[in-house]
């Protein structure tokens, strides 16, 4: 599984490299250009969601339609010329253009689609977790290399290290990643439209815990460096910015090690809901300790317990939206499900500001309390992501019209061929039938 999964996260974690090493410096930068303003340098700052908002689902269809590896390559090269235009930016408008092409090389669910692809769903919460946590020390390192680079050698040339990190990512795509296995279906093309992957309530169920999840951890990276670095008369700690790390690293370790028994009790003992619950509560008192303590021990806990309940979500989210969609429509789902995250990265911290601006960081604090219970709430009424589970059928034994005569078993939710490793796959409710019932349904 490893030599499957670790070129696609090395992959995705350089991308993101590229994302979290200008994030520190980015308003900065963009202030200083001809032309700039306040609402333009916050517009460079959020523009990458913002298109990431509109092509996350249409990557995700072409990489149905045409393949992941086709799809990858547009999406890294559509960032590469984003990036070099960002480096060569002399104005703020020229520097929006940039971002914006950066965001569109939407390439997440692509590359989640394909680890589903490659990995069975019994072990992919391993692989998420994988590439959660590449994810996660893409983002620790970019937060030590941005200042020192960008202030000894200038904002311009993080955007030259990103396009040359992504150029790696291309040779490594052509070189490292293994092709995904044929597979084949007996789907019709009116079932692979965009809108079938909201008619599975499990699947909606998901893309709005993507907005929740996606949305609070907005607010709490704006509150955050506010808070630490804030003056003492305005209820902040007086930090210097380059004294985040000790906020920020602890809650990074501890955020990994929890992703590990996340993973198990999600996916190996389909306890997911449970994970979740118990990773709400836990973002609950990690962000109620952040918003009403004046202690920064206290406030640190809470960074950490915030981090501790996000991380959990990880290597579950992916993962049970690509386990939930059926075999064609796994890239749209994921990337419809990126774009409920992205439009709760942009709606998080324009309510954050607003809050922030308005009123304080209690008021702040009570919202995502309130939001917390919501989804909560929402998570109680979701039948567990672990419940459906597939039975792999070696084709030298088992007839492909036997087990296609099981297609429309009410416990039966999918039926695909893995040509190119001649395996059938069965997906079937386990609440409903056990393997041993279905495989003697087929048996020859």
């Amino acid at each position: 599984m490893f030599k499957n999964i670790f070129p696609l996260s090395l992959i995705i974690g350089l991308r993101f490299f590229g994302l979290f090493v200008v994030l520190p410096v980015l308003s900065v930068y963009a202030l200083e250009m001809e032309g700039s303003s306040h609402f333009l340098a916050g517009a460079v700052v959020g523009s990458y969601a913002l298109t990431q908002i509109l092509f996350q689902v249409p990557f995700g269809v072409m990489s149905d339609k045409f393949g992941r590896k086709q799809t990858l390559f547009v999406g890294l090269i559509i960032f590469i010329i984003g990036s070099v235009i960002c480096a060569l930016s002399d104005n703020i408008y020229m520097l929006l253009v940039g971002r914006f092409l950066q965001g569109a090389g939407s390439i997440g669910a692509v590359v989640s689609a394909m680890i589903s692809d490659l990995v069975k769903e019994e072990q992919r919460g391993k692989a998420m977790a994988v590439m959660g946590g590449t994810i996660a020390i893409s983002f620790s390192v970019a937060m030590i290399v941005a200042p020192i680079v960008g202030g000894h050698w200038g904002i311009d040339k993080l955007f030259w290290i990103t396009a040359v990190l992504s150029v790696f990512a291309l040779i490594i795509l052509f070189t490292l990643v293994p092709n995904p296995p044929k597979i084949a279906h007996s789907y019709d093309k009116t079932e692979t439209k965009t809108k079938d992957v909201f008619k599975d309530k499990l699947l909606v169920q998901m893309y709005i815990t993507f907005l929740f999840h996606s949305s609070i951890m907005t607010m709490a990276f704006f509150l955050i460096p506010i808070v630490v670095t804030g003056s003492v008369e305005s209820g902040g700690f007086g930090w210097q910015k380059a004294e985040l790390w000790k906020v920020y690293l602890p809650a990074l370790i501890f955020g990994l090690l929890a992703m590990g028994p996340s993973a198990v009790f999600g996916e190996k003992y389909g306890k997911g809901r449970e994970v979740f619950l118990i990773s709400i509560v836990a973002i609950f008192l990690g962000f109620f300790l952040m918003g009403f303590s004046s202690s920064v021990s206290i406030f640190t806990v809470g960074v950490v317990l915030f981090f501790i309940g996000f991380n959990m979500f990880e290597p579950l989210l992916q993962s049970f939206v690509s386990k939930t969609a059926k075999i064609h429509q796994k890239g749209t789902a994921l990337g419809v499900a990126n774009t409920f995250a992205y439009v709760g990265i942009f709606f998080g911290g324009i309510l954050g500001g607003f809050v922030m601006d308005s009123f304080d960081r209690q008021t702040l604090t009570i919202i995502v309390a309130m939001l917390s219970i919501l989804w909560f709430v929402w998570i109680l009424g979701m039948n567990n992501p672990s419940a459906r589970a597939n039975i792999y059928l070696d084709l030298s034994v088992y007839e492909k019209s036997k087990i296609l005569s099981l297609e429309h078993h009410e416990a039966v939710f999918e039926i695909y061929f893995n040509e190119t490793e001649n395996i059938g796959v069965i997906k079937y409710e386990k609440a409903l039938i056990d393997e041993d019932t279905l495989r003697g349904m087929i048996r020859v």
